[in-house]
């Protein structure tokens, strides 16, 4: 075995609860990865706290200006190390911190719902426009919804944390939604899950096609939003 590949964790080492790290008997290497490991969920919890208090003050900012928010809910959650672990080993990379760090960028993970497509983009855009945010990469899966259906704009960005060893860059993944792909989402799922990952061709033609009609839905209703304002 290569001196790389010992020192690297292994998916069982890992795999036990984060309380119960410190049990397990390991050479320097792996115990320092270890340490890094067992702090990895309170970094990205603080860094999801700074995102939800941006996004928040934004809302509250363009309420006060405009009247209205185009953010209509908010949900955050940070992965669980065992989830964490496995997706790594999905992607082929050896299970270090390091690279958990740097190939895992949906460890910690922000949802916002907006009202309308339009206001996606502008929330995108305003967060490119920020130097307390860096957005690292961007997915469109409203203008290439993927083969399922499912539509979603992916956001990458990175958030500073104010540390007592100096400031460091937390990733996170913002996922951009209306009410109408946040609830076709929802149901795909449950039907998902239901069904063990393995949905019957009959259920996986009617999502496509509640995908095709949720899109509709928020033409539509932004359609019936221009009307209203060119009235008033």
């Amino acid at each position: 075995m290569k001196e790389q590949d010992r020192r690297m964790l292994t998916l069982d080492q890992l795999q036990v609860h984060v309380q119960d790290l410190g049990r397990l008997e390991l050479n320097e290497e792996l115990s320092r990865q270890l340490d890094e490991f067992k702090k990895m969920p309170a970094l990205y919890h603080l860094a999801l706290k700074e995102l939800e208090n941006k996004v928040e003050t934004l809302k509250t900012e363009w309420k006060m200006r405009d009247g209205y928010s185009p953010i209509e809910h908010i949900k955050s959650r940070v992965k669980e190390p065992k989830s964490i672990l496995q997706k790594l080993e999905r992607k082929g990379y050896a299970l270090s911190f390091e690279n958990i760090e740097t190939h895992i960028h949906d460890i910690a993970g922000m949802r916002i719902v907006c009202a309308f497509v339009k206001d996606i983009y502008r929330l995108a855009d305003h967060f490119s426009a920020r130097e307390d945010i860096r957005v690292l990469e961007i997915k469109d899966y409203i203008a290439q919804p993927k083969p399922n259906g499912y539509q979603s704009l992916h956001v990458i960005v990175a958030v500073p944390l104010i540390l007592l060893d100096g400031t460091k860059w937390v990733k996170a993944e913002i996922q951009l939604r209306t009410l109408a792909m946040d609830f076709w989402a929802s149901m795909e799922h449950i039907l998902y899950y239901k069904y063990d990952k393995q949905l019957p061709a009959h259920v996986a033609d009617e999502l496509k096609s509640a995908a095709r009609a949720a899109d509709e839905l928020d033409k539509k209703m932004l359609r019936l939003r221009r009307e209203i304002l060119e009235l008033s």
